[in-house]
């Protein structure tokens, strides 16, 4: 990407977006458009439309979306599905009307199946059943896959999938209700220390096992990849096997290829946060996939890894956390 190219980051105050957006700034991209939730409504289609054609942006990182965890999943399954289905509806095809040059469409490793072989590489998209407690958010994600798979083979478009594991860091959820696990335990661990309780509630059995990568980490990878030369990008796009003989998704995983039981992240979120208390699983609670691993190998192979450690992104996270939260 040349450094004045129009840069489009959906969703800039978000976990993922404001990632993006610090990563493209330290590297020198000034051109970035951004535009918050309350100037540009990307439910709106005739908003959305305006915004593209009045823009004309060269790139755009698609990282708006509804997102939360399995109780805000089971909450508010409608809006999941029809709030995500309609921005990626909306901002795919404005990209392909006015010309955008590569967009990446931000996903989740929930889309794989919840019983998928470990570690889950790209070809297991649609090999089985979902994980019931967020298959309405899954659904649209694939759905937005299967949107740039079908531009692309049919409008020649450059649109990839990258799929994030779970992610932590600067600007994430705290609610208490509608956050992801490691925003949640930093809560639910910070408040006790303050209230010098004696234990931590963490729900589910602490068994399952879980992918996490810092977002910073996140960012720096979307850049990457968004920068590779066309011969090396275009090998991630999906193929038709009517035209070549094979038919693979333009989806590329994003983790740090190693994993940890929920209650191995719950001691490690304990010892950042200096919590003195116990930890008590509550078993009547829903564990979610039994296990979530990416397989990272094309990443890996094409020059990029992650750099930043569990115990040093948690701690980075609590600061992060504590300056939100004086």
């Amino acid at each position: 990407m040349d450094k004045q190219a129009k840069i489009y980051v959906a969703g800039h105050l978000g976990l993922v977006g404001s990632a993006i957006v610090r990563n493209l700034q330290e590297k020198g991209y000034a051109n970035l458009l951004l535009r918050t939730r309350a100037e540009l409504d990307l439910t709106n289609q005739a908003a959305t439309d305006a915004f593209f054609d009045q823009e004309k942006p060269d790139y755009v990182f698609l990282a708006a979306a509804k997102v939360g965890g399995i109780l805000a999943n089971n909450n508010f399954p409608a809006e999941f599905i029809r709030d995500n289905l309609v921005i990626q509806n909306n901002v795919i095809h404005a990209a392909y009307v006015n010309g955008v040059f590569r967009l990446m469409f931000l996903g989740s490793s929930c889309i794989y199946p919840k019983l998928a072989q470990q570690p889950m590489k790209e070809e297991y998209l649609l090999t089985g059943p979902l994980e019931e407690t967020n298959r309405p958010y899954a659904l649209a994600k694939i759905a937005g896959i299967e949107m740039c798979w079908s531009y692309n083979r049919q409008y020649g478009t450059q649109y990839l999938a990258a799929m994030p594991t779970n992610l932590y860091g600067p600007g994430d959820n705290y609610h208490p209700e509608n956050s992801h696990v490691i925003p949640a335990l930093i809560r639910k661990f910070h408040e006790a220390k303050i209230a010098n309780a004696p234990t931590v509630t963490v729900w589910g059995t602490g068994t399952p096992k879980r992918e996490f990568l810092y977002s910073e980490d996140m960012a720096d990878a979307c850049v990457y990849l968004m920068n590779l030369p066309d011969d090396e990008y275009n090998a991630y796009l999906g193929s038709d096997k009517a035209k070549n003989g094979t038919f693979t998704p333009p989806v590329i995983n994003i983790g740090v290829g190693e994993d940890v039981t929920i209650a191995e992240l719950a001691k490690a979120v304990k010892t950042a946060i200096g919590f003195t208390g116990r930890i008590v699983f509550d078993t009547s609670k829903p564990d979610g996939t039994p296990r979530k691993l990416l397989d990272v190998s094309r990443l890996k192979n094409s020059g990029w890894e992650a750099s930043t450690q569990l115990t040093q992104g948690l701690q980075q996270a609590y600061a992060d956390f504590l300056a939100a939260n004086p």
